[in-house]
């Protein structure tokens, strides 16, 4: 169940002052700080079906069946067989425990004619059938079922406080743990007769109330001399698999533990929004939004994400069957038929107004219990504001967020925000508690609703602050980028517009490009023409120059020639 600081587990624990016995039925032991005293009686007060008879057999046969603690049960108004064909419903085979002499069932009936008011009356009769069925199985454990039938025929307030005094102490005095059962008083008295529970060492009061047309059980305890315990009132289940169930919610406390490991959402753009990896296992994690906006589907994403890793899933549906959320599913491309066929995806749908809140966590609670999964969604919590007020819907959620943390368990919530409302904010008011809380606005545009998704927070990573147009498709949901531009956020038929737009223009600017660049290599080539003429033009110059210097040379060469041929006919010097 819940861990709670400086809470013993087992019976016995030295680290407490007072000696205890464990119940046996859960919850209890921890908003008791261990269990109710041992060798001293516990008056169990409550209404006509509270559940005062089913506490004090489940406490004797739990004893009887877990702790080796054999018990007897006193009845003053159910014959033996009524009582073994009542409990059998919830799994309690008594005529099994009667033959292996660990429970005596005892039915003393007692006749109104029988009992006279006067100075001598006591209890001795009762004391020497009540020792007689103790000593007989060794019994640790006594339940005597209920205490005003005892008394029913006394007046004298003096001769009562005595005598309940008596069997009080006498319990003591033969070293049991007994639980003494008492029908609720009038007034501000626990009991009928007002004084049961000040002569007890432990008073639990059990009670049954009905609000607005929807029923919730709750106990509290009263006092407990000596010992620690839980004040406020807790809600509890009777069940047939596991009898009576306490949920001690106020033992939470913000010390459990945290992972750094992170799970895929599903969505692979939305595990890039979310620092490229997802969400944190055993975080909370709320997808808030105004209708049709696919809370249902990021939930069934997550689901099938968690499925599809061989990870157990619980999905707690408060408007569809679990048929319907299949067959809707299957629509968009996610086929969770498969996965609930394998035991992975377990879909629990009720209605809110079946319970009250505190039924409604009890069960949640008890069903995480069994299946220990990896993942839980609630969808949506604000249907649950139909069974209490917005405060007590809050201080639920509260309690059922703890208890996944403290086990390490990943809660996706779904959360539904009306139109005229702010899209910040929730009615529950349960934002604060929550570690990643994802946005889903619808926008209207060019006469058509668009959907857009945006992380409003994301603790302990970095994330995403930009919006995306969240598209669902037939084969799933993608997060698109959405166009801004100067007017604004564009999506849809818009964004698409916009987008073919753009797309013409990039063409027509290519195209542009194109014949630019044909036009320069037309100039390129034409230029380069003109250079290699230019260049043939000045190699055919150059050549004609180095004939002219050659004749100019040869020219030369011959006067001189003729010069020295001319000087030396003449014999010049």
């Amino acid at each position: 169940m819940y861990p709670s600081a400086g809470i013993p587990a087992a019976h016995g624990d030295t680290k407490t002052a007072l000696a205890k016995t464990v119940s046996g039925i859960s919850g209890l032991d921890d908003i008791t700080n261990g269990g109710l005293p041992e060798g001293r009686p516990t008056l169990v007060a409550g209404k006509a079906g509270s559940g005062k008879t089913l506490f004090a057999m489940q406490f004797l046969v739990s004893g009887a069946t877990d702790y080796n603690e054999p018990g007897v049960f006193v009845s003053f108004e159910e014959r033996e067989e009524d009582l073994i064909k009542n409990v059998r419903s919830l799994g309690f085979d008594l005529p099994q425990l009667i033959a292996e002499k660990k429970i005596v069932l005892e039915h003393i009936q007692l006749e109104q004619s029988e009992i006279e008011e006067i100075g001598d009356y006591n209890l001795d009769g009762l004391f020497i059938r009540l020792a007689y069925a103790i000593d007989s199985i060794g019994a640790k454990r006594v339940a005597l079922d209920t205490i005003e039938t005892l008394f029913a025929s006394l007046g004298n307030e003096g001769i009562l406080r005595a005598e309940l005094r008596r069997l009080f102490f006498w319990l003591k005095e033969k070293g049991v743990t007994a639980v003494v059962t008492g029908e609720s008083g009038q007034g501000n008295n626990l009991t009928r007769n007002g004084l049961e529970e000040y002569v007890s060492d432990c008073v639990i009061y059990l009670d049954h109330r009905v609000n607005n047309e929807v029923s919730t059980r709750r106990l509290r305890i009263v006092k407990y001399r000596g010992s620690a315990h839980g004040t406020n009132e807790y809600p509890f289940l009777i069940t047939p698999e596991n009898g009576i169930t306490i949920m001690p919610v106020t033992t939470l406390g913000l010390m459990h533990e945290v992972l750094d490991e992170h799970i895929p959402t599903g969505i692979p753009r939305l595990d890039t929004m979310l620092g490229g990896e997802g969400y944190y296992r055993g975080s909370s994690i709320l997808v808030s939004g105004t209708p049709g906006t696919g809370k249902t589907s990021i939930a069934a994403t997550f689901a099938e994400a968690a499925c599809r890793r061989n990870e157990r899933c619980i999905y707690f549906t408060f408007e569809e069957s679990p048929g319907q959320i299949i067959r809707n599913m299957r629509s968009i491309g996610i086929d969770l038929a498969p996965m609930a066929d394998a035991g992975l995806l377990t879909i629990h749908a009720s209605r809110p107004m079946t319970h009250g809140l505190e039924t409604h966590l009890a069960t949640m609670i008890k069903t995480v219990q069994d299946l220990a999964p990896d993942v839980v969604i609630v969808d949506p919590v604000s249907s649950l504001i139909t069974a209490g007020e917005d405060l007590d819907t809050k201080s639920m959620l509260t309690r059922l967020i703890d208890y996944l943390k403290v086990n390490q368990i990943t809660g996706l919530f779904t959360d539904l925000t009306q139109v005229e409302e702010a899209s910040e904010q929730t009615r529950i008011r349960i934002s604060s508690l929550m570690d990643t809380w994802i946005l889903l606005r619808s926008i209207e545009s060019g006469g058509e609703h668009n959907r857009v998704l945006y992380v409003l927070k994301s603790r302990g990573m970095a994330h995403s602050n930009q919006v995306r147009e969240f598209v669902i498709a037939d084969e799933g949901i993608d997060l698109l980028d959405v166009y801004l531009g100067p007017a604004g956020v564009l999506t849809g038929s818009a964004r698409y517009v916009q987008e073919a737009k753009e797309r013409a223009e990039a063409k027509d600017r290519a195209e542009e490009l194109r014949k630019r660049k044909i036009e320069l290599e037309r100039k390129q080539k034409a230029i380069e023409a003109q250079i290699a003429a230019l260049e043939a033009e000045h190699e055919a110059h150059k050549a004609e120059f180095e004939r002219y210097s050659k004749r100019r040379e040869l020219d030369e060469e011959v006067r001189n020639g003729y010069r020295r041929e001319l000087a030396r006919r003449r014999r010049a010097d």
